[in-house]
This record gives structure tokens, sequence and C-alpha cells, in this order.
């Protein structure tokens, strides 16, 4: 804690201060014009489920992006942070690994467990990168550039099997991007490396993403055709001005194991009511839910009519009010 202190008062004279019980985390802002540029940073956008980590003394909560505690959920990443020293408050994304990729979907089967046991028994492995430090001791840091967060992040985690620093890199943003893309990576997260951190969508922090792809609420299922078990397709869509508009049916990207068990969560909250403001879908064959799950949905494009091209599949999600979910692109 000393030299984190060292270099806070060669930075600033912050005030000593309680530390926070939460703070709302900082969200990029989509692009699809990628860049390089002076005093920017350019880190991997990382496809897995945002982390807040309070550690105050022995005390560990993590918390998902709307305050769900995930302690249960990943306990070996919540004994690597017991055993780190201090007290801070870090931000950061807890992944699973598909050969040397994030995969969404392998995190699925951790995502789901509530069960502490459970979780310790499964065979997914989980990592936590760490990319930004909002709280040290009892300092605030959320006012000062990132590049001051960054030098303070270093020195408070220790490094450990579960616990990583993400990298960035300071220049060619673009040579980066495209490198990304063919690595099949989700993309890039580009970073204000003056910038404070502010808990809100910012314009200081940009995503630039190698495929399309957003969370939707689900309102809807279809009946399966043939062979197919579960459901056919699901109706999803996002919300503008209030309402839910449709954006598609996702028919792609199931196996028998996510048929039948995204089913009978479906089938606990089947309503007789049509969730979407667009009155003029297609109801035969269709089953209405009440719009409170999200999945995570791949696609290639947006049609003119606001429709979802080629969409597929990827996971449920749990980390983001139904409301809060508008279009992106």
């Amino acid at each position: 804690m000393k030299k984190i202190e060292n270099i806070i008062n060669n930075i600033d004279k912050l005030k000593k201060e309680k530390q926070p019980e939460w703070i709302d985390p900082m969200l990029a802002v989509l692009t699809h014009d990628t860049f390089s540029r002076d005093g920017w940073i350019f880190e991997r956008k990382l496809d897995g489920e945002r982390c807040i980590v309070h550690k105050k003394g022995n005390s560990v909560k993590l918390f998902s992006r709307n305050k769900k505690n995930l302690n249960d959920t990943y306990p070996e990443i919540y004994e690597s942070f017991k055993n780190q020293s201090g007290s801070f408050i870090v931000d950061g994304e807890i992944v699973a690994f598909d050969g040397k990729v994030t995969s969404f979907q392998k995190l699925q089967e951790r995502m789901q467990i509530k069960n502490k046991v459970e979780a310790q028994e499964s065979d997914v492995k989980v990592f936590y990168y760490a990319f930004d430090i909002m709280s040290a001791g009892s300092y605030k840091l959320v006012k000062l550039p990132l590049s001051d967060r960054k030098k303070i992040l270093k020195e408070s985690l220790n490094s450990s099997d579960h616990i990583r620093l993400t990298l960035y890199r300071k220049k060619n943003g673009d040579k980066f991007y495209n490198e990304a893309c063919r690595k099949k990576w989700e993309g890039l997260i580009a970073k204000d490396f003056t910038g404070s951190y502010v808990s809100s969508r910012s314009k200081k922090w940009f995503k630039f993403k190698c495929i399309n792809r957003q969370e939707f609420v689900i309102g809807g299922y279809t009946e399966p055709d043939g062979e197919r078990i579960g459901f056919g397709a699901l109706l999803v869509g996002y919300h503008e001005n209030g309402a839910l508009k449709y954006a598609g049916k996702v028919g792609t990207g199931y196996d028998d194991k996510t048929l039948n068990s995204l089913h009978k969560k479906l089938s606990e909250i089947k309503t007789n009511k049509n969730p979407f403001s667009n009155k003029e879908i297609d109801s035969s064959n269709t089953h209405w839910v009440k719009p409170k799950l999200l999945a995570e949905i791949g696609f290639t494009e947006w049609t003119r009519e606001n429709r979802l091209r080629h969409p597929r599949y990827i996971g449920l999600r749990n980390d983001k009010k139904p409301s809060d979910v508008k279009r992106e692109g």
C-alpha cells in the first residue's frame, strides 16, 4: 500500500475517504469507425461476464454489472482475491477459453451455476482479467486519468492462477483491430488514456467489434418442427422509446441440451399477451413469454426493416435489465 500511496501522492493530492459501497461500471460506445489515435490505448475485448470486485480487508464480493453476487458461481476467483492484500474496487471480466479464444458459450456452463460446490466440481476453468481500478485503500481513484489508474492497478494485484491483468497497446489501433479479427477475437476496446472513470456509457471508451452481436430480450418462441425438440426459434427484440421492438426470429445456435433447458425456462414465464409493440407479427405457432430473459445473439447485419440477418443464438445473459437493452448498431 505504501507504494500505491507514493504513486497517488506524486500524481494528485487525493483526500482519504471511506471505500464506496458501489460504483456503477463505465460502459463503452459501439463504433464502426476504427482508428489509431495519440493518447489512446487498445485492449482486447473479452467475451465473458463483467465483474466488479470489492475487497475490504478479508471481505470479498464479486458483483455482476447489475449488482448480482457471483461469489458462489466463481469460488476459485473469490478465493484468489481473498489471498490478495489490501482493500480495493477493481473492474474486469470473467472469461473461459476455447483454445486461445475467450468463449461466452463455454462460460455459459458456469454462469448458470449458483451453488458453490457444484461450481467447484465444474470442469470449466475461469479467469479474471482486471483492466481498471476505482478505489484503493482509502482513496477513490475515479477522477484520476486511466494512465495513473493502470499504474495503481498493477501495484494492487499480485499475479495468480486465476487473476490476470489485461494487456494493452498504445499505437496502431487499426492494425491491432485487423489482427484481432484474424484471430477470431470479439474485437477491441479503445480507451482515452487521459480519461477519468465515469459511471455511464462514455465516448472515452469505444468498442470495435469484429462481428455483430449484442443481447436481446426474448418475447416468445415457436413450436418445433419435425424432429426438433424444445422449441423452433426465439422471437427477440430491443427497447426503443419505452416499447419492445421486434427484431426477428433466431432458429440456429442450439444443441439439444440448450433446447430443453431453455424451453423449461420459457415455459415458466408464458403469457397470452404479445410483449412486442409490433402487433403485425404472425402469432400462429407462437407462444408469448414475459420479457424477462436476455439472449446474446450474433448476426451478420441489420436489414432495412430493422430485422436481424442470419441471427445465431450464443447464450443467456443475466447481467443486465431487460429495459436497458437497446439497439447498438
